[in-house]
C-alpha cells in the first residue's frame, strides 16, 4: 500500500515535459481507479470497526484485498468471516465484486459465497445500486436477502436458525 501511495506521489511530482518514450509514461501512469484506492483505503481502515480487519495480500495491488469480520453480537458473533474484495479497472463506475470465502448460513450470501446487495449492483429498480459517488465504506451495509432457504428458516423457526448458524460457526467459521 505504501509502495503504490509513493508511487502517486512522486508521478503527481513530475513535471515539465513528457518523455518522448512512450513506454516510460505508461510505466509511470496510475489508473484513476488506483488514484481512488489510496484515499478510499486510507478512509475505510480509519472507519472500520474494531470487529474488522483488512488484508493486502499484495501492498502494491490496492484493487485485491481481504476483510475479516469478527462478530461481537447477534447470529454471527464467535465467528471469523473471511471476504474477498476486487475492485474492477473500471472503478468507480462499476462495483466492486465480492465474495465470502467462509461457509456461512446467511439470507444474503450463499453456501458458495455468493452476496446479494443491492448495493453491489450496477443498476438496480430499486434505485439503491451502485453509483460512482458510493466508496468501499459503503460495502460495510449487509441488509439484502439472497439465500432464500436461510431467510425462510430464519422467519419460521429464530431458535434453529441460531443452531444452524451456530453449528456453521463451529465447522467453518473458527
Amino acid at each position: 500500500m505504501l509502495t503504490l501511495a509513493s508511487k502517486l506521489k512522486r508521478d503527481d511530482g513530475v513535471k515539465g515535459p513528457r518523455a518522448s518514450n512512450p513506454a516510460s509514461d505508461s510505466t509511470r501512469r496510475v489508473s484513476v481507479r488506483d488514484k481512488l484506492l489510496v484515499k478510499e483505503v486510507a478512509e475505510l481502515e480509519v472507519n472500520l470497526p474494531c470487529t474488522c480487519e483488512v488484508n493486502f495480500p499484495d501492498p502494491n495491488k490496492l484493487h485485491y484485498f481481504h476483510l475479516t469480520v469478527n462478530p461481537d453480537e447477534g447470529y454471527y458473533q464467535n465467528g471469523t468471516f473471511q471476504f474477498e474484495i476486487e475492485v474492477p479497472d473500471a472503478y468507480n463506475m462499476v462495483p466492486p465484486k465480492v465474495k465470502c470465502l467462509t461457509r456461512i448460513w446467511h439470507p444474503n450470501i450463499t453456501e458458495t459465497g455468493e452476496i446479494c446487495l443491492s448495493l453491489l449492483r450496477e443498476h438496480s429498480i430499486d434505485g439503491t445500486g451502485w453509483a460512482p459517488t458510493r466508496t468501499l465504506k459503503d460495502l460495510l451495509n449487509f441488509d439484502d436477502p439472497l439465500n432464500i432457504e436461510a431467510a425462510e428458516h430464519h422467519l419460521r423457526d429464530k431458535e434453529d436458525f441460531r443452531n444452524k448458524v451456530e453449528d456453521y460457526i463451529k465447522r467453518y467459521a473458527r
